[in-house]
This record gives structure tokens, sequence and C-alpha cells, in this order.
């Protein structure tokens, strides 16, 4: 299977281009993991036609921006335009003062403010403006990032038939964290326009999910999600660095001179080093406490050991930014007053942006990194200081709450809010053996190199791919307006028809009690223009108790089967019982397995028990639906322990469990009516797993269609009970 086809076209949408604007109009590299990553991707994986829609980086005037539009054709791109004040409100706003703390689970930090939340949905609507002039029919669109959360269902909604992923680049909060968001339910259905949605991590992958089951009570089969009749895919991609680069890095020369620079001028010094952007979930403040607290700790270690701060500026127009930048410089003077000697500086810090040599020129020649947010999506520094090491000297003192300390093992794996814990661990990677770096950095690199940044790409394409096969054979399967017609001459053609219809969710929509979904009068309608056809039989083949089924469709000439079978009444007949079961068993099973439910209803608030003739039912459509999995999974093991030698039946359906006598089905029932009669038209319609039983034992000329997507027995599907009722409309209008 190939990752990505030459004829398809590629659509990269992420809030930045990957080139910024300078004051003279020139174009120049835009820093960051996210740009250079997927450069990276595109280069080394021989994908050309692809085009790259993003902000270019700078406040134009409508004048300036055509000419920036000009240029940036050039490279493939296509520069949105947003004015300075929608993207303040925008970025500043709600991406950067709600949604980046929250994501990072510091709700404390985030302000919800309604204006940022209109902002942020203009703006994503200007995006989904430009990306559709793109879009064709081989296009596939790959939106980055949390500043575009709405575009995958805009876009979904004018082009339902675009291939669209999805990735995250920072984490997905646990499901009571990201339920803090005012406009939670938009950002999720927003998401789940896409077709695939990757996260870092296992951890963020199952936020989400949870978040999604808690929300919209979704449930999900090894991370798909059926939404709006759709397959959805949610699975886990870790970022990884383009290997060969920071691993060869260290032969160029300017790298070289600057290393040989570093270590000269700290001979005698052990050098322990951080970079990182200006943020508060970077975990800066606690490395310089952890460093002030081993400096008190160890007097032994002063003029021995040296801390190199650089802090990359960032969002310097964020109140917060500029008193976290004050707190820190003042820190810092704090440490070298106390510890410093003139000729020992304790911490030398920098406030600028290391080009690609200098950074990997203090790679190379550090002793130890500390790479210790507070949280963090991936954090490729930890990455890139790793694959740089081709000496395989050096330590990682890492967070374990990153995403790569998932992938990082081997590091001084720590929690950054412990200063003790970190002090620590700063004293121990100083005195750590290098045989013992080299054997730690050689196991992280051989894992580095495997899963490097075009392996990550690669397999994101590759489901992508998988899911775009998926969609296409279950809209081969869909019941088309040319497959009704077909089914319409055949019925009409027919001598001897039968309809085998499930009820709930097949003829009316799913509802939150039982007792709720009594047929409308357009139902009936057509249920009785449907039997008034000469030689149909028309078969109602549901769970529902057939006092329901009988009082319901009092005067339609109908045929019912009920309790998934377990009762059959023709019509004019009365209540035949197909398998007999003493009284004294039923009446024990049902006690017993009752008083199991009950237990269940008191710890699963507002899930409740049905009792049937010869069944018992839970269920649990209305309870929370992350309680709902956990408990759910607890009875059923609870119950699988009963029923095993009770000659019992326990069958799963949408939000239900019945337990039932065995030995009896939907398929069983319908082959009672075809064994009396030759039918020449067989139609079985059903939206639940009681209804593959039927579709799997009907005779290979039936056609049996299945309402919702997934996995069935049935030959055809369609997207709903309304779809239902046009295939039948269809077959009672005549032409």
């Amino acid at each position: 299977m190939e990752f990505f086809k030459k004829s398809e076209k590629l659509i990269i949408v992420s809030n930045r281009l990957p080139f910024s604007v300078k004051s003279d109009l020139s174009l120049s590299k835009s820093p960051g993991g996210l740009v250079s990553g997927i450069e990276t991707f595109l280069k080394k994986s021989g994908i050309e036609n692809y085009v790259w829609i993003g902000w270019p980086g700078a406040n134009l005037n409508k004048k300036n921006f055509e000419l920036v539009k000009t240029k940036a054709k050039k490279l493939n791109c296509y520069p949105v335009f947003i004015s300075h004040k929608l993207l303040e409100k925008f970025y500043n706003g709600f991406c950067n003062k709600i949604l980046w703390p929250l994501f990072h689970s510091l709700p404390s930090y985030a302000v919800y403010d309604e204006n940022y939340w209109k902002n942020y949905i203009v703006v994503n609507e200007i995006f989904c403006e430009e990306t559709l002039k793109h879009v064709t029919e081989d296009s596939v669109v790959w939106i980055h990032d949390y500043h575009l959360m709405l575009l995958p269902q805009m876009l979904k909604k004018k082009a339902p038939n675009a291939l669209i992923g999805f990735f995250l680049h920072i984490p997905f909060p646990p499901p009571e964290i990201f339920m803090q968001l005012p406009w939670r339910k938009e950002i999720l259905e927003g998401l789940l326009g896409c077709d695939l949605i990757g996260f870092h991590t296992y951890e963020y992958t199952a936020n989400f999910l949870r978040t999604i089951s808690c929300m919209l009570g979704l449930d999900h089969k090894m991370g798909e999600i059926v939404y709006q009749n759709r397959i959805i895919k949610v699975e886990t991609f870790p970022m990884g660095i383009d290997f060969d680069l920071f691993h060869n890095a260290c032969e160029k020369v300017k790298i070289k001179k600057l290393v040989n620079k570093i270590k000269k001028r700290f001979k005698n010094q052990k050098i322990v080093f951080s970079v990182d952007r200006l943020d508060y979930t970077k975990g800066i403040y606690n490395r310089l406490l952890a460093y002030e607290e081993l400096l008190e700790r160890r007097p032994d270690l002063h003029e021995k050991v040296v801390l190199i701060m650089v802090v990359v500026p960032s969002r310097e127009g964020v109140e917060h930014y500029q008193r976290m930048k004050k707190q820190l410089e003042e820190k810092i003077s704090e440490i070298n007053g106390k510890f410093g000697k003139i000729d020992w500086i304790p911490v030398l810090y920098y406030y600028r942006f290391l080009n690609f040599e200098e950074l990997v020129a203090h790679y190379l020649a550090v002793d130890v990194i500390l790479v210790t947010p507070l949280k963090d999506g991936m954090n490729l520094i930890a990455k890139e200081f790793i694959a740089s090491r081709k000496d395989q000297r050096g330590v990682l003192i890492l967070s374990e709450f990153a995403g790569s300390a998932k992938e990082l093992g081997e590091a001084f794996i720590v929690n950054p809010n412990s200063i003790r814990e970190l002090s620590y661990a700063i004293e121990n990677a100083l005195e750590i053996s290098e045989e013992e770096q080299r054997e730690r950095i050689r196991i992280m690199q051989e894992r580095l190199k495997r899963y490097d940044i075009v392996k990550w790409g690669k397999d994101f394409f590759y489901t992508l791919t998988d899911v775009k096969e998926r969609k296409i054979a279950l809209k081969t399967k869909l019941l088309t307006t040319e497959i009704i017609n077909q089914i319409k001459k055949s019925f009409e053609k027919a001598s001897s028809r039968i309809l085998f219809l499930d009820y709930d969710g097949t003829l009316v929509p799913l509802v939150s009690k039982p007792y709720l979904a009594s047929p409308d009068e357009e139902l009936k309608n057509l249920l009785k223009a449907l039997s008034n056809i000469p030689n149909t039989d028309v078969v109602i083949i549901s769970g529902r108790k057939k006092e329901d089924l009988v009082n319901w469709f009092d005067g339609i000439r109908l045929n019912f089967i009920s309790e998934h079978g377990m009762f059959i009444k023709k019509y004019n007949k009365d209540w035949e019982t197909l398998l007999h079961f003493p009284k004294e068993f039923v009446r024990d099973f049902k006690e017993k397995i009752k008083n199991i439910l009950e237990t269940y209803v008191d710890r699963l608030p507002r899930s409740f028990i049905e009792e049937k003739e010869f069944s018992i039912v839970f269920h649990y459509r209305n309870a929370d639906q992350e309680l709902a999995s956990l408990r759910v999974a607890e009875l059923i093991d609870e119950l699988l322990i009963v029923t095993s030698n009770l000659n019992l039946n326990l069958i799963r359906g949408n939000k239900v469990i019945e337990i039932r006598p065995a030995g009896i089905n939907k398929g069983i029932a319908a082959n009672v009516f075809l064994k009396e009669k030759n039918y020449d038209f067989i139609l079985a319609v059903g939206d639940d797993t009681t209804d593959e039983d039927l579709f799997r034992d009907l005779p290979e000329n039936a056609i049996t269609i299945r309402v919702g997507i997934g996995k069935s027995f049935a030959k055809y599907s369609v997207e709903s009970y309304s779809k239902v009722r046009k295939l039948l409309n269809a077959l009672v209008t005549s032409e």
C-alpha cells in the first residue's frame, strides 16, 4: 500500500507558514519544530505535489499582503490575511490565553472571554475559505495544531468527500480539565470533521477518547469512532526528528569550531544546559531552584559547574510572559550574587534565539541537559540532544510530563515539580560514569533512528490511506438511488414477498426510554400501505415486548416476532412460543440476574432495568458514558460467570445488555416464516447486533440492509431510519 499517491495533492494547513516576512518584505525561514518537521518529511519522503496554507507571520496591509502572496506562491505557499485586531484576539487571546493553559493542564491560567471565542471562529472560517480553493477530488488535507480545531468540521460540511487528517502538537488534557472549556462541545465537533486525528502519545489519545465518551456519548472500538455515519480513526503518532541531520552535525567545520570554543571557555567545569522558549509550561524557574539547592547542598561543586540558560523570546506582548521573564532574571541575579566569584558565574543567561549551528554546538559541548517542562506535547529538544551525541556522551534529565519521556526511558526521568528530586538528578548526572552514559544514549539513539520524522509522517498517511479505503468500501456498500430502483424492480416482479423489519433504530430513531418509541402516523400509514400490497408479508422483528407491538399496530395486517425471536404472531393468529422453558427456570434466572442488575443500577446513575416475559434488559443509554464503560465491563464479567452454566445468552446491543434463554434468535425465528412459503423476494433491515443473526441465517438471495455503518453480514447499509422509510416508500409508490 502506497502511503501517498503521486496523483494526490497534499494541502497542509497550519497557523504559520514555513517562512516569516521581514520588514523589507523578504521571506525568511520560520523557527519551530512543526515547520522544520513537516519540511523535512516533505523533502525526504519525495512529496512534491503540495500547497501550504497559513498566516505569513507579519501584520501587513492589503497592498503588502498581495506582494507577499505573489512571492509565497513560488514556494507553494498561500497566505491568509488576518487583521492585527483579529489576530490579537485569536492568537494571543483564544489560542494562548485559553487553549494553551487548559491543554497543558493549567486551567487556573485560562481566561474565558466570549469575544476571544468569536474571533477564533472567524479565523477558522478564513482558513476554511482559503483551503476550499485548493480542495480537489484527489487532495488530502493535513491540518495542524490547536489553532485550527474548528476547521475540519467546517471543511467537511462544504466538501464532504474531502479526506482530512489532523495532528495535535500539544497535549490533549484529561476530560475533567477539558470540560471546563465553555465551548468544549463545539471544539470536539470541529475535530470530528476529520477522518484521522493524531496525537503524540497514548495518554493524549486516551484523554481524547474519554472526553468524547463523556461529552458526546460516543464509544470507540480500537480507536475507531462512528460519528454521523462516518468512521473516524484516532491514533498515536509520536513525532520524530531528522535523526541524520543532528547525528552528523558534529562533522560540520563551523559547529566543530563552536564546540571547541565552548569547551575551551569552560575547560575545568561541567556544563549544565537549558534551552527553551519563554513559557510557564516549560518549568524553567524550577530548574533554577533545583540548581540553587544543589549549590547550597554541595559547596564542593562551586567553580566546577556552570548552568548555561538560554531563554528564547516568546509572546513578548503578553503581560504574563513579561512578568515571568522578570522573575527568571531576578532569580538568576540572586543565584549569581549569592554564589558567584570573580572568576566564576554560576548561571550564564541568554535571552535570544539560537540558530541551528549554535544549538547543536551546545548539545555537543555540554555534560548535562535539562528538559523539564511541567507539561509538554512531545519536546523535540530532548530527541535532538540524544541524536546529536555521536560520541554517546552526556546526560539527559527529562520531565516525566514531556511526551518524549514515553520514548526516552533511559534518560534521568524526573518530576519537575519536585525541586529536591530535580536537584539530586543534576547531581547524579554530573557524576555518572562514561560507560553508563554510552549505554543509555546508545539505546535511545537506536530507537530515535528507527522512528524518525519520515516514519512519523508515513505512519500518519498509511493510516489515513487505510481510512480512505474503508470509506470507499463503505460507500460502495451504501444503498444508492440506483440500488433502491433495482430493489423496487425485484419487489414488483416477485410473486411472493416477505419483509423482516426491525423496529428501534430501524423504523424509528433510538430514544432515551423504551416507552417513548411509539410509532408516528407516517410510519403506521407506510406499514399499512406496504402490508396491503397483494402477496406481501410484513414482519416486525423486534426485541420489544409482544404487548407493545400489538397495541401500537392494532388494525394493520402485520406479523410480529418479539423479544428477538422468542414469540411469533402471524396475522389474525395467536402468539406462539418458539421454545418452551419451565416457568420455574425463567423465574429463577430472572430473579438471580435482576439482583445483580439492581446493584449496577445503583452504581451507574440513570441506568435502568426492563423486564420482559423471557428476558431481562439493562439499559444505560442515558448514563455517563465514561463511567458506563467501566461499570458495564464489570457487569459483563459478573454476568458471564453467572450465565456460563445456566443455558443463557448475554447479548450486547446499542447501549443495552439483554440476558435471555439460549437457543433462539432473530434468524431462527425468521426461518419459521420462510419454511411455510416459497418467497422469491426477501428483504431484511436492522441496526443492532441481534440483527446480525438474521442477516447471517437468511438465504443467499435475500436483500439485507444494516442501518448505520460498520462491520456487518448485511449486503448494504443506510445512514439512518429515515433512509429506511425512503426505501419502503419507494416500494409502495407506483410509477
